[in-house]
This record gives structure tokens, C-alpha cells and sequence, in this order.
């Protein structure tokens, strides 16, 4: 992994020592899981600091400053994977967080971190559209979906309020135009931290057409 990417996160996140320790075991857990089953592009590997704990932790940011009220209470990451963004953002003192992941192999690798770490975090090892729905605060997701599939994924459980980030790439403005086919949403969009290209997507007030 390389330490110059470890250096920019910590320059752009204020954490405690703690907070900290739990990354490093995160990112050793995920450096040695990834060897036995594809968690991230191995090409990422050595930049798991900057292409996914900043661009994950970007949110806590984002969401913190322009949500009435601060941050949620409540959290829900959609397709979770390897935790990007969800397990981060639990990790970093967001708020509990439940994570949505079908892979029974990622789930296993989750529930290793939450152990580790301590991360107030639950996983769901099930596919979103047959898990029952509970309300949430926010929902996440990270290179999952379309914006029209991820509004549909992530209705069921919102409630008034319920706010959805979600983390894009330079397609974004595409996918909102095909996603306001068929939802009606208040949408603002971010420019991410670290990506020029990429985009977060922020959806509010989401009614079916």
C-alpha cells in the first residue's frame, strides 16, 4: 500500500489515534483478503488510500455540512462489497450503518473488519429487493448501478427526510436525466475530491412518476 496515499487521507481527515488504528486494520484486513477473493480492482490495491478510504470519507464531509440537522442517525450501504463507503464512514463515527451485500464471501470479509474494529456496523447478507425494508436516514452506494435502479433499490426505505448519496462516475448527469424518467427528486450534484471526473449524487424528496 503506499504511505504517500495514507499521508493525504490523514492530511484531509481530521482523525483521532484511534480512528486511525482502526483504518490500518481495515486496510491490513483488505490487503490480506484480497489475495483469496477480488474485493477491489487489484489494480487499486496500492492506492486503497486515496481511490477508496478518502473517496468513502468524502461523504462524511458532504453529508455533515449540507443535511439539516447533521449528520443521521441511521446509515444503509447498498451492495457494500469490500465496505466502500459504508464500512468507512461507520468506522470514521458516522453513525451505525447497515450493509447490504449478497456475496456471502464479502460478508464474511465485513464482519471480520466489524470485529477488528469495532465499527458499528451490521451486515445483511442479502440481495436489496428481497430484504425487508426498515427506515433509514441515508443510503449509499458506490459504483453499483444506475441512478434510476439505485432510486428503485433504495425507496422502500426511506422515509420522509431520507436523503440517498451516492458516489458516480463522469456519466452522472446521463443517469440523472434517465432517472427523472421515472422519478421525481430534488438532485444536487458534487464534484469528487478525488476523481475530477466523478461525482456525488445527492437525492431528496424521491416520488415515483
Amino acid at each position: 500500500m503506499s504511505a504517500k496515499g495514507r499521508v493525504a487521507f490523514h492530511a484531509a481527515n481530521n482523525v483521532s489515534r484511534e480512528t486511525s488504528d482502526h483504518l490500518d486494520s481495515y486496510a491490513d484486513l483488505l490487503e490480506k483478503w484480497q489475495a483469496r477473493i477480488n474485493l477491489v480492482g487489484p489494480s487499486t490495491v496500492n492506492e486503497m488510500w486515496t481511490r477508496h478510504f478518502l473517496d468513502s470519507a468524502q461523504l462524511l464531509t458532504l453529508v455533515g455540512k449540507h443535511r439539516s440537522g447533521g449528520l443521521p442517525a441511521r446509515w444503509m450501504d447498498l451492495g457494500a462489497g469490500a465496505g466502500f463507503p459504508g464500512m468507512v464512514l461507520a468506522i470514521m463515527g458516522a453513525g451505525p450503518v447497515d450493509l447490504v451485500e449478497s456475496d456471502r464471501r464479502k460478508c464474511s470479509f465485513l464482519r471480520q473488519v466489524i470485529m477488528a474494529t469495532g465499527a458499528p456496523a451490521t451486515v445483511h447478507a442479502a440481495r436489496i429487493e428481497e430484504l425487508e425494508p426498515f427506515p433509514v436516514d441515508i443510503i449509499t452506494a458506490r459504483a453499483l448501478a444506475p441512478l434510476d435502479k439505485l432510486v428503485a433499490y433504495a425507496a422502500p426505505f426511506c422515509t420522509e427526510g431520507s436523503e440517498m448519496w451516492f458516489l458516480k462516475g463522469k456519466d452522472a448527469a446521463d443517469e440523472l436525466t434517465r432517472c427523472q424518467q421515472y422519478w421525481t427528486v430534488d438532485a444536487e450534484m458534487f464534484e469528487s475530491v478525488t476523481d475530477p471526473d466523478a461525482n456525488i449524487v445527492r437525492l431528496r424528496n424521491v416520488t415515483h412518476v
